[in-house]
């Protein structure tokens, strides 16, 4: 009896064993099963192929406004932020060593006028004199002497005058310079715009004998420029009249659309990193975009609406091409051969090979430290 039941005790001991052993290899990952894998599913998305930069607002179109003659600044008329139109009285400088060059040059310039009057009626004078000097030279009355000297008076004073004339005229070239200079001391808005820099003060004293200094700068805020700087690994990627839009630091949720104007030539290198200039303009409606704003920026290389996508970690590539791996019966994986659209490094278009709703294989689960109580729970 007790052989039998020592019999019977160990079948039991060997059948519980076999059971614990099959839990285990089951548990284990050994048995290739579903669980065993994570899985995404075909699904429609929108993918954009994306070149990222930062980029600065700046006006399109604007003027710097400076001072053409030197002197003391005397009034500004305009502010930061006002808007100006064409013509408008900017600032005036203290012109006074200006009008004195100016009331000088018309003293002078009456002083010759004068001069020409006295010399007009010199030279009538002379021309009587010639006159009555050549009848009486016909009439063998006078002396040759007496009539060159009348005849060399009339042509000295018909020099005097051609002088005097030249000298007139030199002068009133002159007030006119000084004229126009004496104008520059009020500064007018050469368009219309907006005052975005102010870089002079009243009373600050302006010395334009060797560069023009600059007053302040005047744009048009109706279009805007974003200058971005991209690296060399990218550039090559932009292509002119490109897709491209942005959204402030300030306001991400506002999106603005443009296309790429330019590419410039010549990079800066920063921390020796090699940058170029990328630059497209955008419209500025109420002018929320201001100048000096940062961006950040989105160059559209690629794009495809509601395509068909599967995560970017499915899709493999082996020697004959690109394939996902799918689940299939008794926990076997199957490639499927793909072809492949835009991506944006995390999603893949599929163009062929899948349809939408298919499970792909994106990884292995991870073994989890929970299971090994599980296990022990078996005993």
């Amino acid at each position: 009896m007790t052989r039998w039941i020592k019999g019977h005790l160990r079948i039991v001991v060997l059948v519980v064993l076999a059971v614990i052993g099959a839990a285990w290899w089951w548990l284990s990952g050994n048995g290739a099963t579903a669980g065993q894998w994570q899985t995404a599913r075909a699904q429609p998305a929108d993918i954009e192929d994306l070149v990222t930069a930062l980029g600065t607002l700046e006006p399109y179109d604007y003027v710097d406004v400076g001072a053409q003659v030197s002197g003391q600044l005397e009034q500004l008329h305009v502010d930061l932020g006002d808007k100006v139109e064409k013509g408008q009285l900017l600032a005036e400088i203290d012109a006074s060593v200006q009008e004195s060059r100016v009331q000088a040059g018309l003293a002078e310039l009456d002083a010759l006028r004068a001069q020409l009057e006295q010399q007009r009626a010199e030279l009538e004078l002379a021309r009587l004199q010639f006159d009555r000097q050549e009848r009486l030279r016909q009439a063998d009355a006078t002396s040759d002497d007496a009539w060159q000297t009348a005849r060399a008076t009339l042509a000295t004073t018909r020099a005097q005058i051609k002088v005097l004339q030249a000298q007139i005229d030199q002068t009133q070239s002159g007030l006119e310079g000084d004229q126009a200079t004496l104008g520059y001391a009020k500064i007018y808005a050469p368009r219309d715009g907006t005052v975005v820099t102010l870089d002079a003060r009243e009373g600050q004293t302006l010395n334009a004998n060797q560069t023009a200094p600059i007053l302040m700068r005047i744009a048009d805020l109706a279009t805007m420029t974003v200058s971005t700087e991209v690296s060399e690994a990218d550039v090559d990627r932009l292509e002119i009249g490109m897709p491209v839009y942005f959204s402030t630091l300030g306001n991400s949720d506002v999106r603005y659309d443009s296309t790429l104007r330019q590419v410039l030539p010549t990079p800066e290198v920063v921390n020796n990193v090699v940058l170029y200039t990328a630059e497209f303009d955008v419209a500025n409606p109420g002018d929320a975009l201001m100048s000096g704003m940062t961006a950040q920026v989105f160059f559209v290389v690629e794009s495809a609406e509601d395509a068909l996508s599967v995560p970017a970690s499915a899709v493999k590539r082996g020697a004959g091409g690109q394939y996902v791996e799918v689940p299939a019966a008794k926990g076997r994986l199957e490639k499927r051969p793909v072809k492949t659209g835009v991506t944006d490094r995390v999603r893949v278009q599929i163009t062929d090979g899948l349809a939408e709703g298919d499970t792909v294989v994106i990884g292995k689960v991870q073994a989890q430290t929970e299971d090994e109580p599980r296990r022990r729970g078996l005993f």
